[in-house]
């Protein structure tokens, strides 16, 4: 492996960092000629607009999913419907005629709820509407019987904590927001269980409810007694509370079956439209394919793993190839915590230079407004161009910060990211419910969000350079045993410029630029490290990349 140390002085670098060399050597473009540039793809917009929300394609994504879930069913993590999930994608993305369509092996957990049933005993027999939480332990075989304390917030829980003792936890907290709120389902059990209850019931994380108890992921703290956890509806907490308000005793019994079993293998599902400039470079769209056990997991996320498979159906059916690859990946384990994705991202992250874009729909597919995006205030500007191009159909905005459990390690990076904006209003009425079906999706609505991640998503791809970055990395991360400099720390955080041409390029640029370059085989102990950058190269078979260390 080569390996070439440049020196030269801070003050005149930082400028150049993230961009790219024409292929001339030139200077970077403008971004009066990026923003011409994207204006040149306004006929291929308005193509991908027709052909999804009013040619042959129309419905076609709303038509997949629906044969899709009604088939298949929820999939669940370690599950058997997962796993023919899987099989079921595989074998239609081969037939769809896309190209290195296969699976990518992942191990993800595995749960059970098993059989659940729970009945308020005092001061009336009442069924009580309950959904196991994911990694809940069971009850004994014989079930728990209990007085119930009602509490709004963990620090009521706190301050009543002498009274929890042997009891049954049931919190009747307000829905704020769903990232506010969610801390209840996934600590309230580890809550609970401090202050010596023998059980939680949470209210369902809900806007909405129609007696609907909605599930999810929780987790246990170490040393901490796992104790039974389950989601129970908006109105037996409310009732419950009122209750409690009154002086009423009330006590519940709970049964539960569930069981974890050792992790189970699965897969990340790929297929790919292979760039025909710069195939080894990335952009990335992607949905979840698992889902909870409850409805059909049609919304989420069946709606943003079929726009993204249409995003590539359209652009195969225009007869178009964009200079990168767009690569679809169908994650698995994203309900668990995205474990799926990490995995991916560990398997990959060594060629994350070359990754353009993520781009993630978990949010719904409904009515949709925009694009958020993550990245930085170049890229953003970028972004803001591309979706002029959806004038047409007026979804042209661009909000802060895109949301993706499976994009988040790459966007952690500097990576860009973007997650497709949607009308939220009603999504927490279904999510993670028996509500979660087809019933939900609107065909003119999906249309739509498949319109925009296509046009986007192309767009990207077949652009002359990549996104600007701020793409940040461990220092010698990926240099196969190579030691450090002396002088160089070893686990500093440094950026990562995206160029990729050989070493004389590289150096005919930065003199261009009136850039001192200085190589050096020598340790660089002794020179004033406030001012000083360190420059290395080193070669893999997928090219040169350059990195900028700091001293």
């Amino acid at each position: 492996m080569k390996y070439l140390s440049l020196i030269f002085f801070m003050s005149l670098l930082p400028q150049y960092a993230g961009k790219s060399l024409s292929g001339d050597g030139s200077h970077p473009k403008t971004f009066e000629d990026i923003k011409n540039e994207i204006a040149g793809y306004s006929d291929i917009a308005k193509a991908i607009i027709d052909l999804a929300v009013h040619g042959k394609a129309q419905n076609r994504s709303y038509e997949r999913l629906a044969v899709f879930a009604d088939t298949v069913g929820p999939r669940l993590s370690g599950s058997k419907n997962l796993d023919a999930a899987i099989k079921y994608m595989f074998s239609a993305l081969q037939k769809d005629g896309l190209e290195n369509v296969h699976l990518e092996p992942v191990k993800v957990p595995h749960w059970e709820r098993g059989e659940e049933f729970a009945m308020m005993l005092e001061p009336r027999n009442h069924s009580v509407a309950i959904l196991g939480l994911g990694s809940s332990v069971a009850t004994p075989p014989e079930g728990i019987t209990a007085e119930v304390i009602v509490v709004a917030s963990f620090d009521e829980l706190h301050r009543r904590a002498q009274e929890a003792k042997g009891k049954i936890v049931v919190y009747n907290q307000p829905f704020v927001s769903y990232g506010e709120t969610v801390r209840y389902r996934s600590q309230g059990a580890v809550e609970a269980a401090k202050v010596g209850a023998v059980a939680s019931l949470i209210r369902s994380i809900a806007s909405f409810s129609i007696d609907s108890p909605h599930t999810g992921w929780q987790s246990y703290q170490s040393g901490i007694p796992r104790i039974p956890t389950a989601c129970i509806s908006v109105e037996d907490a409310e009732m419950m509370s009122r209750m409690s308000l009154r002086g009423t005793k009330i006590v519940v019994y709970l049964k539960m079956g569930a069981r974890t079993y050792p992790d189970s293998p699965s897969f990340n599902t790929v297929a790919e439209i292979v760039g025909n400039k710069y195939p080894e470079q990335i952009v990335l769209v992607s949905g979840h394919l698992d889902s909870w056990d409850v409805g059909q997991g049609a919304m989420d996320d069946g709606g943003g793993a079929f726009i993204s498979w249409e995003a590539l159906s359209l652009i195969k059916d225009l007869g178009l190839r964009p200079k990168r690859t767009l690569r679809m990946v169908l994650w698995t384990g994203e309900e668990q915590g995205g474990v799926g994705a990490e995995q991916y991202y560990q398997l990959h992250k060594e060629n994350i230079s070359n990754f353009d874009i993520v781009m993630e729909s978990d949010e719904g597919t409904f009515k949709p407004s925009g694009l958020a995006f993550t990245g930085n205030a170049k890229a953003r500007d970028i972004i803001r161009e591309i979706m002029a191009l959806l004038l047409p159909i007026n979804i042209t905005d661009v909000f802060d910060n895109a949301d993706g459990t499976d994009i988040n390690y790459w966007m952690r990076d500097g990576v860009p990211g973007a997650s497709l904006r949607d009308d939220l209003s009603k999504y927490f009425w279904f999510h993670h419910s028996q509500g979660d079906t087809m019933t939900v999706q609107d065909p003119n609505q999906m249309n739509l969000c498949a319109a925009v991640w296509t046009v986007v998503s192309y767009v990207i791809a077949d652009m002359e350079e990549m996104l600007p970055s701020s793409n940040h990395i461990r220092c010698f991360e990926n240099l196969k045993g190579e030691r450090p400099e002396p002088g160089v720390r070893r686990g500093l955080r440094c950026q990562r410029m995206r160029l990729k041409r050989s070493i004389k390029q590289i150096i005919n640029f930065l003199r261009l630029r009136r850039i001192r370059v200085k190589r050096s085989n020598k340790g660089q102990q002794g020179l004033e490290q406030n001012y000083i950058f360190h420059l290395s190269f080193y070669t893999k078979p997928q090219g040169n990349n350059l990195r900028l260390h700091i001293l």
